[in-house]
């Protein structure tokens, strides 16, 4: 099996053109040609020689993956479903825009939503990506795949890691894949342009936090602990409160911001001392709150909150001091909204081997 380049380092691209024989500055024009002029096929670096071409070519692929179906939504919002190394199992990536005046379609955002892993071992009870269970990591190549293999590759202007699996569980291929989109070598992103979203994976948090200048955003969900434990089982492994307590030793007053996702529930945590609780948790923390309204999956006792309901709650924070935004709902007819990826898009589920 060939190796594959993307994802690779620009200094790992050096090393590997030093050991095909050609001259240290081969590795820039591979990065080049993978990264920024986006080619799929050693033929088409045309500055490389025949020969080295064919060296490459011999022993590795550049191993870009692209989808194999796509969906549109009546909002605009495109799924793509791509393969992965598991048979039958696939990845869904999500690009969501956002159009500066709806009347006129001018385009101002085009965010992807990545994903990180094939399934999700965290479990939390609204989420269908935690029902359907774990089935690998994905490698660096294949996070890249879904910001270069979409039809909207050109006009992203934004990238959340908020997809399918937990990115934080996947740090080594995830961070990886930050250094690629990041670095003047690689996709040359500003790190203001990508949201990382975790559920607070305290091992590995505070190498995220430290190694990367990316943005961080926060499943919460609930403020009490043992009611957070009933929606979401990594609570007993990795405390809120801990999570908290090592935010409050970083800056997020300069470029890095954090916020915190908290999906609405119906009696479970819409209520006045739900809000107060959150105030208090998160006094101090210069942040946003983004409220999420609540999307059904099957077989789930949890309804959504009212729409009065969510108000009054966002008000109540509001007025506490913290800046709190209801994110708008998109794509839930193709079921690419929060909580609804599966990996299967809209077909029937292949059958299991």
């Amino acid at each position: 099996m060939k190796e594959v380049l993307l994802g690779k380092t620009a200094s790992e691209l050096q090393e590997i053109a030093l050991q095909a024989g050609l001259p240290a500055y081969a590795g820039k024009q591979l990065a080049q040609w993978i990264y920024q002029k986006r080619v799929t096929d050693f033929e088409a670096m045309t500055n490389l020689s025949k020969a080295a071409r064919a060296a490459l070519s011999a022993r590795y692929e550049v191993g870009r993956t692209a989808p194999v179906e796509a969906f549109t939504s009546r909002d605009g919002t495109r799924k793509y479903l791509f393969p992965t190394r598991v048979p039958g199992k696939y990845i869904e990536t999500v690009m969501i825009p956002q159009y500066e005046d709806a009347s006129e379609g001018g385009l101002a955002r085009a965010t992807a939503c990545v994903s990180s892993q094939i399934g999700c071992k965290m479990g939390c009870r609204f989420c269908m990506t935690g029902r359907g269970g774990f089935h690998g990591q994905l490698s660096a190549a294949e996070i890249l795949s879904q910001l270069l293999g979409i039809d909207e590759a050109e006009q992203l202007t934004n990238a959340v890691f908020m997809g399918m699996g937990e990115p934080l569980d996947n740090w080594s291929e995830v961070s990886r894949a930050l250094t690629v989109i990041t670095a003047d070598w690689g996709l040359g992103w500003s790190p203001k342009r990508v949201t990382l979203s975790t559920i607070g994976v305290l091992p590995v948090l505070p190498h995220f936090l430290d190694e990367s200048h990316c943005h961080l955003a926060v499943s919460l969900h609930n403020p009490f602990p043992e009611e957070r434990a009933a929606l979401m089982p990594v609570q007993k492994g990795w405390p809120l409160q801990e999570v908290i307590r090592l935010l409050r030793k970083y800056d997020f007053t300069g470029q890095r911001r954090v916020s915190f996702e908290y999906t609405m529930f119906a009696g479970v945590n819409d209520s006045a001392r739900h809000a107060d609780a959150l105030a208090r948790l998160l006094r101090g923390i210069p942040c946003r709150i983004n409220l999420i309204r609540f999307h059904a999956i099957p077989d789930s006792p949890l309804r959504t909150s009212s729409p009065e309901t969510i108000a009054a709650f966002q008000a109540r924070l509001q007025r506490a001091g913290i800046t709190t935004t209801l994110r708008a709902s998109r794509g839930e007819d193709i079921l690419a909204a929060c909580g609804l990826l599966a990996g299967k898009g809209l077909r029937k589920p292949d059958p299991e081997p």
